[in-house]
Protein backbone atom coordinates (compact mmCIF):
# COMPACT_ATOMS: atom_id res chain seq x y z
CA UNK A 1 0.00 0.00 0.00
CA UNK A 2 1.79 3.44 -1.21
CA UNK A 3 1.08 6.84 1.16
CA UNK A 4 -0.93 7.53 -1.24
CA UNK A 5 -3.64 5.66 0.08
CA UNK A 6 -3.74 6.53 3.62
CA UNK A 7 -5.44 9.77 4.51
CA UNK A 8 -7.02 11.75 6.88
CA UNK A 9 -11.04 12.30 6.83
CA UNK A 10 -13.50 14.07 8.74
CA UNK A 11 -16.51 12.05 9.53
CA UNK A 12 -20.10 13.72 8.16
CA UNK A 13 -22.29 11.57 10.06
CA UNK A 14 -22.82 8.84 12.78
CA UNK A 15 -26.63 7.45 12.25
CA UNK A 16 -28.06 5.04 14.97
CA UNK A 17 -29.77 1.81 12.87
CA UNK A 18 -33.34 0.60 14.13
CA UNK A 19 -35.73 1.74 16.37
CA UNK A 20 -35.46 -1.60 18.85
CA UNK A 21 -34.03 -1.76 22.32
CA UNK A 22 -30.95 -3.65 20.50
CA UNK A 23 -30.59 -1.43 17.53
CA UNK A 24 -28.43 1.36 19.51
CA UNK A 25 -25.66 -1.50 18.55
CA UNK A 26 -25.35 -0.86 15.37
CA UNK A 27 -24.50 2.22 13.89
CA UNK A 28 -23.58 3.58 9.90
CA UNK A 29 -20.38 5.82 10.23
CA UNK A 30 -19.84 8.14 6.78
CA UNK A 31 -16.93 10.03 6.00
CA UNK A 32 -15.48 11.95 3.81
CA UNK A 33 -14.51 10.24 0.71
CA UNK A 34 -10.33 10.15 0.30
CA UNK A 35 -9.48 11.07 -3.65
CA UNK A 36 -9.24 7.68 -4.12
CA UNK A 37 -10.21 5.88 -8.32
CA UNK A 38 -12.96 4.04 -6.26
CA UNK A 39 -13.34 0.52 -4.30
CA UNK A 40 -15.27 -2.92 -5.14
CA UNK A 41 -17.70 -4.65 -2.78
CA UNK A 42 -16.12 -6.89 -0.58
CA UNK A 43 -12.79 -4.51 -0.12
CA UNK A 44 -12.39 -3.04 2.92
CA UNK A 45 -11.10 0.03 5.12
CA UNK A 46 -8.96 0.98 8.23
CA UNK A 47 -9.68 3.26 10.73
CA UNK A 48 -7.95 4.84 13.22
CA UNK A 49 -9.92 8.04 15.02
CA UNK A 50 -7.74 10.55 15.48
CA UNK A 51 -9.13 11.22 19.27
CA UNK A 52 -7.16 7.83 20.26
CA UNK A 53 -3.67 8.92 20.53
CA UNK A 54 -1.50 6.89 21.96
CA UNK A 55 -4.57 4.97 23.67
CA UNK A 56 -5.16 2.83 21.21
CA UNK A 57 -2.64 1.80 18.90
CA UNK A 58 -4.37 0.09 16.27
CA UNK A 59 -6.95 0.99 13.61
CA UNK A 60 -9.95 -1.11 13.19
CA UNK A 61 -10.98 -3.05 9.85
CA UNK A 62 -14.23 -2.26 8.09
CA UNK A 63 -16.40 -3.46 4.89
CA UNK A 64 -17.35 -0.32 2.69
CA UNK A 65 -20.45 -0.76 2.56
CA UNK A 66 -21.76 1.73 0.63
CA UNK A 67 -20.63 5.13 -0.94
CA UNK A 68 -20.62 7.95 -3.47
CA UNK A 69 -18.98 10.56 -5.20
CA UNK A 70 -18.52 12.73 -1.86
CA UNK A 71 -18.72 9.96 0.93
CA UNK A 72 -18.16 6.52 2.35
CA UNK A 73 -20.16 4.76 4.52
CA UNK A 74 -19.52 2.11 6.85
CA UNK A 75 -22.45 -0.35 8.72
CA UNK A 76 -20.74 -1.18 11.84
CA UNK A 77 -21.76 -2.82 15.39
CA UNK A 78 -20.73 -1.34 18.47
CA UNK A 79 -19.10 -4.80 20.63
CA UNK A 80 -15.55 -3.76 22.12
CA UNK A 81 -13.73 -1.03 23.27
CA UNK A 82 -12.69 0.45 19.53
CA UNK A 83 -16.36 0.18 17.78
CA UNK A 84 -17.88 1.91 21.53
CA UNK A 85 -15.34 4.60 20.78
CA UNK A 86 -16.34 5.17 16.92
CA UNK A 87 -19.56 5.11 17.59
CA UNK A 88 -19.12 8.10 20.15
CA UNK A 89 -17.38 9.88 17.36
CA UNK A 90 -19.10 13.48 15.89
CA UNK A 91 -19.42 15.54 12.41
CA UNK A 92 -15.94 17.34 12.19
CA UNK A 93 -14.10 14.84 13.77
CA UNK A 94 -10.73 13.60 11.97
CA UNK A 95 -10.26 9.78 11.56
CA UNK A 96 -7.33 8.45 9.52
CA UNK A 97 -8.49 5.96 6.97
CA UNK A 98 -6.47 3.21 4.77
CA UNK A 99 -7.72 1.50 1.45
CA UNK A 100 -9.23 0.05 -0.35
CA UNK A 101 -7.74 -2.75 0.88
CA UNK A 102 -7.89 -6.61 -0.18
CA UNK A 103 -9.49 -8.23 -3.05
CA UNK A 104 -13.72 -8.03 -3.95
CA UNK A 105 -16.51 -10.75 -4.51
CA UNK A 106 -16.58 -11.36 -8.13
CA UNK A 107 -19.13 -9.91 -10.19
CA UNK A 108 -20.82 -12.07 -12.72
CA UNK A 109 -23.80 -9.68 -14.07
CA UNK A 110 -25.76 -12.56 -16.24
CA UNK A 111 -25.62 -15.51 -13.82
CA UNK A 112 -28.00 -15.76 -10.69
CA UNK A 113 -25.94 -14.83 -7.54
CA UNK A 114 -26.78 -16.00 -4.08
CA UNK A 115 -26.24 -13.63 -1.11
CA UNK A 116 -25.93 -15.57 2.08
CA UNK A 117 -25.33 -13.00 4.94
CA UNK A 118 -24.73 -13.71 8.92
CA UNK A 119 -25.82 -10.80 10.78
CA UNK A 120 -23.39 -8.14 10.41
CA UNK A 121 -22.21 -10.07 7.76
CA UNK A 122 -24.92 -8.01 5.33
CA UNK A 123 -22.49 -4.56 5.28
CA UNK A 124 -20.55 -5.55 2.25
CA UNK A 125 -23.53 -6.59 0.59
CA UNK A 126 -25.39 -3.37 0.20
CA UNK A 127 -22.37 -2.34 -2.00
CA UNK A 128 -22.58 -4.98 -3.75
CA UNK A 129 -26.18 -4.63 -5.02
CA UNK A 130 -25.81 -1.03 -5.51
CA UNK A 131 -22.84 -1.61 -8.10
CA UNK A 132 -24.13 -4.60 -10.08
CA UNK A 133 -24.89 -4.15 -13.28
CA UNK A 134 -28.39 -6.51 -13.00
CA UNK A 135 -29.69 -6.61 -9.41
CA UNK A 136 -32.65 -8.70 -11.10
CA UNK A 137 -30.01 -11.69 -11.03
CA UNK A 138 -29.63 -11.01 -7.31
CA UNK A 139 -31.44 -12.84 -4.43
CA UNK A 140 -30.20 -12.33 -0.51
CA UNK A 141 -30.91 -14.56 2.40
CA UNK A 142 -29.96 -13.32 5.91
CA UNK A 143 -30.00 -15.17 9.15
CA UNK A 144 -29.91 -12.77 12.09
CA UNK A 145 -30.15 -13.04 15.76
CA UNK A 146 -31.32 -9.66 16.65
CA UNK A 147 -34.07 -7.73 15.41
CA UNK A 148 -34.25 -6.93 11.69
CA UNK A 149 -34.72 -3.47 11.94
CA UNK A 150 -30.71 -3.59 13.50
CA UNK A 151 -29.88 -4.30 9.91
CA UNK A 152 -30.18 -2.23 6.41
CA UNK A 153 -32.44 -4.92 5.39
CA UNK A 154 -35.37 -3.30 3.83
CA UNK A 155 -33.06 -1.03 2.29
CA UNK A 156 -31.84 -3.98 0.31
CA UNK A 157 -35.22 -5.55 -0.46
CA UNK A 158 -36.55 -2.82 -2.41
CA UNK A 159 -34.11 -3.67 -5.44
CA UNK A 160 -33.02 -7.73 -4.69
CA UNK A 161 -35.47 -10.63 -3.80
CA UNK A 162 -34.67 -10.74 -0.17
CA UNK A 163 -35.73 -13.52 2.37
CA UNK A 164 -34.28 -13.74 6.19
CA UNK A 165 -34.76 -15.87 9.37
CA UNK A 166 -33.72 -14.86 12.59
CA UNK A 167 -32.22 -17.35 15.15
CA UNK A 168 -34.09 -16.73 18.34
CA UNK A 169 -34.11 -20.16 19.69
CA UNK A 170 -31.81 -23.20 19.54
CA UNK A 171 -34.44 -24.67 17.28
CA UNK A 172 -34.52 -22.52 14.69
CA UNK A 173 -30.51 -23.01 13.83
CA UNK A 174 -32.22 -26.05 11.92
CA UNK A 175 -33.94 -24.46 9.70
CA UNK A 176 -31.78 -21.84 9.17
CA UNK A 177 -28.91 -24.52 8.10
CA UNK A 178 -32.36 -26.41 6.01
CA UNK A 179 -32.81 -23.29 3.89
CA UNK A 180 -28.96 -22.77 3.41
CA UNK A 181 -29.05 -26.30 1.87
CA UNK A 182 -31.97 -25.82 -0.40
CA UNK A 183 -30.95 -22.04 -1.59
CA UNK A 184 -27.19 -23.46 -2.48
CA UNK A 185 -28.51 -26.49 -3.65
CA UNK A 186 -30.86 -24.46 -6.41
CA UNK A 187 -28.66 -22.04 -6.97
CA UNK A 188 -25.77 -24.59 -8.10
CA UNK A 189 -28.44 -26.35 -10.09
CA UNK A 190 -28.31 -22.84 -11.76
CA UNK A 191 -24.85 -22.48 -12.56
CA UNK A 192 -24.86 -19.46 -10.39
CA UNK A 193 -22.69 -17.86 -8.17
CA UNK A 194 -22.93 -17.85 -4.14
CA UNK A 195 -21.79 -15.12 -2.24
CA UNK A 196 -21.34 -15.46 1.51
CA UNK A 197 -19.95 -13.12 4.89
CA UNK A 198 -20.76 -13.79 8.26
CA UNK A 199 -19.58 -15.53 11.48
CA UNK A 200 -17.37 -18.78 11.00
CA UNK A 201 -19.64 -21.34 11.95
CA UNK A 202 -22.49 -19.72 8.98
CA UNK A 203 -19.39 -19.57 6.76
CA UNK A 204 -18.40 -23.16 7.61
CA UNK A 205 -22.20 -24.29 7.31
CA UNK A 206 -22.26 -22.68 3.18
CA UNK A 207 -18.57 -24.09 2.34
CA UNK A 208 -19.83 -27.64 3.48
CA UNK A 209 -22.73 -27.08 1.54
CA UNK A 210 -21.09 -25.76 -1.88
CA UNK A 211 -19.15 -28.68 -1.79
CA UNK A 212 -21.49 -30.88 -1.18
CA UNK A 213 -23.31 -29.30 -4.31
CA UNK A 214 -20.17 -28.44 -6.39
CA UNK A 215 -21.50 -25.12 -5.91
CA UNK A 216 -19.58 -22.20 -6.98
CA UNK A 217 -19.28 -19.91 -3.76
CA UNK A 218 -16.73 -17.28 -2.50
CA UNK A 219 -16.73 -16.56 1.29
CA UNK A 220 -15.70 -13.07 2.83
CA UNK A 221 -13.44 -13.76 6.24
CA UNK A 222 -13.54 -11.29 9.01
CA UNK A 223 -10.28 -11.93 10.57
CA UNK A 224 -8.71 -9.42 13.55
CA UNK A 225 -6.83 -7.20 11.71
CA UNK A 226 -4.16 -4.99 13.09
CA UNK A 227 -2.76 -3.38 9.99
CA UNK A 228 -4.57 -4.23 7.08
CA UNK A 229 -1.49 -4.28 4.78
CA UNK A 230 0.39 -7.53 5.63
CA UNK A 231 2.89 -6.98 7.92
CA UNK A 232 1.34 -7.79 11.71
CA UNK A 233 0.31 -11.50 10.41
CA UNK A 234 -2.59 -10.96 13.19
CA UNK A 235 -5.08 -12.24 10.72
CA UNK A 236 -2.75 -14.90 9.08
CA UNK A 237 -5.35 -18.34 7.86
CA UNK A 238 -4.72 -21.63 5.73
CA UNK A 239 -5.56 -21.63 2.16
CA UNK A 240 -6.59 -24.76 0.41
CA UNK A 241 -3.49 -25.91 0.07
CA UNK A 242 -2.59 -25.81 3.78
CA UNK A 243 -0.05 -22.81 3.06
CA UNK A 244 -0.61 -19.61 5.64
CA UNK A 245 -1.71 -16.66 3.53
CA UNK A 246 -3.15 -12.87 5.14
CA UNK A 247 -6.55 -12.78 4.82
CA UNK A 248 -5.98 -8.52 4.59
CA UNK A 249 -3.86 -9.13 1.33
CA UNK A 250 -5.03 -12.60 0.05
CA UNK A 251 -8.54 -11.85 0.60
CA UNK A 252 -10.73 -11.08 2.81
CA UNK A 253 -12.78 -12.94 -0.26
CA UNK A 254 -12.23 -16.35 -0.72
CA UNK A 255 -13.31 -19.36 -3.08
CA UNK A 256 -15.01 -21.68 -0.34
CA UNK A 257 -12.92 -24.54 -2.08
CA UNK A 258 -9.67 -22.41 -1.71
CA UNK A 259 -9.20 -21.90 2.27
CA UNK A 260 -9.40 -23.58 5.66
CA UNK A 261 -12.71 -22.14 7.68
Amino acid sequence: MSLRNCRSVKVLKVSPVGQSKTAGEFFELTLERPDWDGWKPGQFVMIRPSSWELDMLWGRPFSLSSGDDDSVTLFIQAVGRGTRRIAELSPGDAVTMWGPLGNSFAVEPDVPTLLLAGGIGIAPFRGYVEQHPRPENLSLFLAHRLPLDCYPYDLLSRTVDCRCMIEAEPSDLDCIIDTLRGLIEDNAKRGGLTLCCGPTPFMRTVQRFAREYGARAQVSLENRMACGVGACLGCVTRDGEGHHVQVCTRGPVFWADKVEL
